[in-house]
């Protein structure tokens, strides 16, 4: 067999089969070495899986030799391919960044154990994305999210194990609520590929077993994804978690929680259209668009009264969050693209920032705002780079935070939702607040006279740091590649659904006609 063929099982065997060796690596320097190693193969072989995709079309892997749907099977789209890009190009660029931060934050003899957890938790979330089989699925949930307990309980603070507590119990009924979800679905359709279902599901739509479903599936994906009002877990585990820890979750675990609710209910229960599941008189996507706008609003209001900056941008992930899934409830091309867009966007922008914020730790010792008078002028490389990271958060023009903001709220307007563009302009207003708060400590205060001197960041760290800060201005000018295949996926996952028309036609469009999307220098 060809190397090429089993890219899909290598993308996830890879990390899986790498992460119990760490433990033998006693020297921390030895073990993040050949983690980083681990991270730099899993990323060619997404780079090389994106590739393929868009030269043959989606890749079907059975493993085992066992064809589906009795055997698991490995499918890797064009939206899949975006993500597996996105968590590994994040994920090697934290390894890169953690060497110094995990040193200085986690106690030494249990930092082969960190290496361990991390490269599950990315095996964890890699495996989401790639399975074609729901109950695969809820097991590489599982891998995830248990590393991620204990990698979140790993911080210093004592609080760290409260917060990551509180997750456990959150993510354990998340986790609870989707698998009796699937297993409803089962008991009606008697399998658990995804592509199976999708056909089998129709026949027995109209039973009230399969609502209960959706209605389970729905709650346990919401929780995973922290979407408002069950989003409690969120800012402890940002906050007290090691640097390096908050920086890779921000950046991947709620994006691929949102997608395995897109996976979820746009490709598996998308023949069914299960978001016109509730009455007449009020449609799911009305229920996912209020809660997305609540938690926009809220999130960014609660941000600006925040003292401790992670906290303030975990705050800020929940608006964020909000935001990506107001472009997915419109059902429609362009707000798919603008959620999706948004995606990859926020992961470059909240990388950015948390990776600053760990900078900072590491010479400062605290990111609380009373602590960091001046520090625009004593670290000016790292806070030049969260100050891109800044702006890209508010939505600055060429930056990647406006690229996507502007699709979302163009294609608000387009479907006469005005509420909904409102809600992204006052939430960016809101940003606007919060950051101020930041850059008027960073940048208009004097530090007391008897602050230590600070040092700039090891070069290690600002090289991922610099390269996500440059991803900000460089998707910002040039949206070749991440509208274009934020496009792709978007066009391939609602050419199925119900009442969309033959593949490659959309309503409004001719056929094999592709919405319009801005650049500010590149074109797709």
């Amino acid at each position: 067999m060809m190397l090429s063929q089993t890219l899909p099982a290598l993308q996830v065997v890879l990390p899986l089969v790498a992460a119990p060796l760490c433990l033998f690596l006693r020297p921390p320097k030895l073990a993040w070495l050949f983690a980083m190693a681990v991270g730099t193969a899993t990323l060619a072989t997404a780079i090389a899986l994106i590739i393929q995709v868009q030269h043959t079309g989606p890749i079907h892997y059975e493993m085992g030799g066992w064809a589906a749907p009795w055997g698991i099977e490995y499918v890797i789209d064009p939206l899949d391919s975006l993500i597996l890009g996105l968590v590994s190009g994040i994920a090697w660029l934290v390894l890169v960044y953690a060497g110094p931060s995990v040193e200085a934050e986690i106690h030494r003899d249990q930092i082969p154990a960190f290496y361990v957890l991390f490269l599950l938790c990315l095996t964890g979330l890699l495996g989401m994305v790639a399975t074609g089989d729901v109950f695969n699925l809820f097991v590489f949930l599982e891998v995830s999210s248990l590393s991620t307990y204990a990698l979140v309980a790993m911080g210093r603070d004592p609080r760290a194990l409260t917060s990551a507590y509180r997750y456990l119990i959150l993510g354990s009924l998340g986790a609870t609520f989707y698998v009796i979800g699937i297993g409803l679905l089962y008991m009606m359709t008697g399998t658990l590929n995804m592509e199976d279902l999708a056909r089998r599901i129709p026949e027995v739509a109209d039973t009230r077993t399969v609502a209960v479903a959706i209605a389970f599936l729905a709650v346990g994906l919401a929780l995973k994804l922290a979407l408002f009002p069950l989003h409690k877990w969120l800012p402890g585990a940002y906050t007290h978690a090691p640097s390096a820890v908050t920086a890779f979750l921000a950046a991947t675990a709620t994006k691929v929680a949102i997608y395995v609710l897109v996976r979820i209910f746009f490709t598996v229960l998308g023949p069914i259209d299960a978001f016109q599941t509730l009455p007449a008189a009020i449609s799911e996507t009305q229920v996912v668009a209020v809660l997305a706008m609540l938690a926009m609003l809220s999130g960014s209001a609660v941000a600006v009264f925040q003292t401790n900056v992670k906290r303030l941008l975990a705050y800020s992930s929940i608006a964020q969050v909000g935001t990506m899934m107001l472009g997915i409830s419109m059902v429609s091309v362009t707000g798919m693209t603008a959620g999706l867009v948004h995606m990859v966007n926020h992961a470059l922008i909240k990388g950015t920032l948390f990776m600053a914020l760990g900078a900072v730790a590491l010479r400062v010792g605290s990111v609380r705002l009373e602590h960091l008078d001046g520090i625009g002028y004593r670290m000016p490389v790292t806070f030049a780079a969260f100050l891109v990271g800044a702006f890209s958060l508010i939505g600055v023009p060429m930056t990647a935070g406006f690229i996507s903001k502007f699709i979302l709220v163009r294609g608000a307007l387009e479907d006469g939702h005005w509420l909904m563009a409102a809600a992204v302009v006052v939430s960016s207003l809101l940003a606007i607040v919060y950051v101020w708060r930041i850059l008027e400590v960073a940048y208009m205060r004097s530090p007391p006279a008897t602050a230590p001197r600070v040092r700039e960041a090891p070069l290690v760290m600002l090289a991922p740091l610099w390269l996500l800060a440059l991803g900000n201005l460089y998707f910002g000018l040039d949206t070749t590649y991440s509208v274009g295949l934020a496009q792709d996926a978007a066009d391939y996952i609602l050419t199925y659904m119900p009442g969309e028309g033959p593949p490659g036609e959309h309503p409004g469009l001719g056929p094999g006609a592709r919405p319009a999307v801005p650049s500010s220098g590149g074109a797709h």
